[in-house]
C-alpha cells in the first residue's frame, strides 16, 4: 500500500493534470508543483510559504529528492527539490539561469516562451529534431505584463561552461537564456500534458567579459532573493485564477 502522503500527491496531480488539460475550464488552479535545481533557492520559499519536509517519500527508494508541502491561499503547494549527490553532497543539478547578452542584466527574471537542448546532438535526420527536443511553455501574457517580466527562448545543457559547439547550438535556437535543467522539465510536462510556466533569474553573462563559474557564484545570493520574490509574486498572480486568466 502506497503512503499517505503518496496517495495525496497522487490525488493532488490528477486533480491538476485534469484542470490543467482543459483551459476552458473556469475552476480555479488547486495545485501548483515547483521544481527547484537548488537548495539555497528551495529554502527561502519553503520558509515564506510555510511548508513542511514530508516524510514519507513520493519518490522510489534510494532516489534523494525532497518535498514540500503546504496549503497558501487555498492552493496546494509542492516544491520540489532534487536532494543533494550521496557522494559528493552537492545539489543534483545545477544553475539558476545564464544568459547570453541581449539585452538581460545580472538579476533579471525572466519567462520562457520556448525550451530546447543545446547540446544533445544527434546528426541523424529527424533524431537531430528529437535531440533539440523543442517545446513552447505556457503562454501567460496577462502573468508577464503584471509583474513586468521579461520573456526569452531558453536553451538547455549539462555544463557549466560553453564550448563553441555550444554557443552555436544556442545561437541557433534563437536562446536568451541558458541553464542545466529546463528542457528536461519540459520534455516530461509536455507527456503529462501539464502545462508549465519557467520563472528564470540571471546569475551571469555566458559570452560576457568575466569567467561564468565566477560570475555565477558572486551573484547566486543576491539572483536567489530576487527570483525568490518572483516566485511569490507569481503564485501570489495565479491564486484564484484559472488558467485561461493567466
Amino acid at each position: 500500500m502506497a503512503p499517505p502522503h503518496d496517495e495525496h500527491l497522487k490525488s493532488q496531480i490528477a486533480e491538476g493534470e485534469e484542470s490543467m488539460a482543459a483551459p476552458a475550464d473556469k475552476r480555479p488552479i488547486s495545485t501548483i508543483v515547483i521544481i527547484i535545481a537548488m537548495q539555497a533557492e528551495a529554502l527561502p520559499l519553503v520558509s515564506k510559504f510555510r511548508l513542511s519536509e514530508l516524510p514519507d517519500s513520493v519518490f522510489p527508494k534510494g532516489v534523494p529528492w525532497v518535498r514540500y508541502y503546504g496549503i497558501y491561499k487555498d492552493m496546494n503547494i509542492n516544491i520540489i527539490w532534487p536532494g543533494k549527490d550521496t557522494v559528493l553532497g552537492v545539489d543534483s543539478v545545477g544553475t539558476i539561469s545564464a544568459s547570453l547578452a541581449k539585452g538581460a542584466c545580472i538579476g533579471d527574471v525572466f519567462l520562457a516562451s520556448d525550451v530546447a537542448f543545446h547540446d544533445r546532438r544527434i546528426p541523424i535526420p529527424v533524431f537531430d529534431l528529437y535531440g533539440v527536443g523543442l517545446r513552447q511553455a505556457f503562454s501567460a501574457p496577462n502573468l508577464s505584463k503584471e509583474l513586468n517580466l521579461k520573456v526569452g527562448k531558453l536553451s538547455t545543457g549539462d555544463s557549466l561552461d560553453m564550448c563553441p559547439q555550444d554557443e552555436a547550438s544556442l545561437t541557433a535556437n534563437d536562446a536568451t537564456l541558458k541553464d542545466m535543467e529546463g528542457a528536461a522539465v519540459a520534455y516530461v510536462a509536455d507527456l503529462l500534458n501539464v502545462p508549465t510556466i519557467f520563472v528564470k533569474a540571471v546569475t551571469d553573462i555566458v559570452d560576457g567579459e568575466k569567467p561564468t563559474a565566477e560570475e555565477f557564484l558572486q551573484n547566486l545570493a543576491a539572483v536567489t532573493a530576487a527570483l525568490d520574490q518572483a516566485v511569490t509574486q507569481v503564485v501570489d498572480f495565479i491564486a484564484g485564477k484559472c488558467l485561461s486568466d493567466l
